[in-house]
C-alpha cells in the first residue's frame, strides 16, 4: 500500500506522515529529503548550487538511503544536517531542475519496491506516485505556516522574514516545470489551519481505513 501526501512548507506533513506510519505499521518516507541531501552534496562539496549541470552530477553520484526513519547520503547519517537556512533556500532551487527530480523519483521506486510506505513532498500525488491507493493534500494559510515555522526556532530570524520565504517557496513549488505543486483531482483536501497534528492524524486515518 502506498499512501502520497502532499502540500506546501510548514502544514505539517512531515510530522503527520509519521505518526500515520507509526498507527498503521507503515514506513516513513520524506522525499523532501531527497533534494535537501543533493542540497547537502552540493554546498558540502563546495559546488556552485547555480550551476545545473553540477547539481546534476551531485545529485547521479549520490547514494541515497533510509534507515531507521534516518536519511543516509553515502553512508551518512545526515537526518540532523538538512534543515539549515542554507539548504532551506537552495533546495526550493535544485528540486526545481528536471534531471535531479527524475534522479530522485528513480532512488525513491527503488526503495519502495518491497514496502509498504507513506510518502509526502510536493508532487507525491502527481508525478512520483500517480496510482497510490490514498491521496492527500494538506494545506494552511501562508501566515499560520509562518508562525509555526517561527515558534520552533524565534531566535533564527524576525516572522517577517519567515513569512518572505514561505510565500518565496511557494511561488517556486507551484510554478516548478516538472513536479510543481497542485492538487490532484483524486486527492482528499485538508486545511490543517486551525486542527492540531493528531485532529489531521486521526481525519487521515478514518479516510485510509474507509470510516466517516
Amino acid at each position: 500500500m502506498i499512501v502520497a501526501i502532499d502540500g506546501p512548507a510548514g502544514v505539517g506533513k512531515s510530522s503527520i506522515a509519521r505518526m500515520i506510519a507509526d498507527k498503521l505499521g507503515l514506513y516513513y518516507l520524506n522525499s523532501g529529503n531527497f533534494y535537501r541531501g543533493v542540497t547537502y552534496r552540493v554546498l558540502k562539496q563546495k559546488l556552485d548550487p547555480t550551476d545545473k549541470e553540477l547539481c546534476i552530477k551531485a545529485a547521479d553520484e549520490a547514494d541515497f538511503d533510509v534507515r531507521d526513519g534516518h536519511f543516509y547520503l553515502d553512508g551518512e547519517d545526515v537526518e540532523a544536517e538538512l534543515h539549515t537556512p542554507a539548504i532551506d533556500l537552495w533546495a526550493s532551487k535544485i528540486s526545481v531542475i528536471p534531471e535531479v527530480r527524475s534522479i530522485v523519483n528513480r532512488n525513491i521506486h527503488e526503495l519502495t519496491k518491497k514496502l509498504s510506505i507513506i510518502a509526502e513532498g510536493r508532487d507525491m500525488t502527481t508525478v512520483v506516485f500517480p496510482d497510490a491507493e490514498h491521496k492527500f493534500f494538506f494545506d494552511a494559510k501562508p501566515e499560520v505556516r509562518a508562525k509555526r515555522r517561527f515558534d520552533q526556532n524565534p531566535d533564527a530570524m524576525p516572522y517577517d522574514k519567515v513569512l518572505s520565504e514561505i510565500n518565496e517557496r511557494d511561488h517556486i513549488d507551484r510554478n516548478k516545470p516538472v513536479g510543481g505543486l497542485k492538487i490532484a483531482p483524486d486527492a482528499i483536501y485538508i486545511d490543517t489551519s486551525y486542527l492540531t497534528i493528531n485532529e489531521v492524524c486521526d481525519k487521515v486515518v478514518r479516510a485510509i481505513k474507509g470510516e466517516k
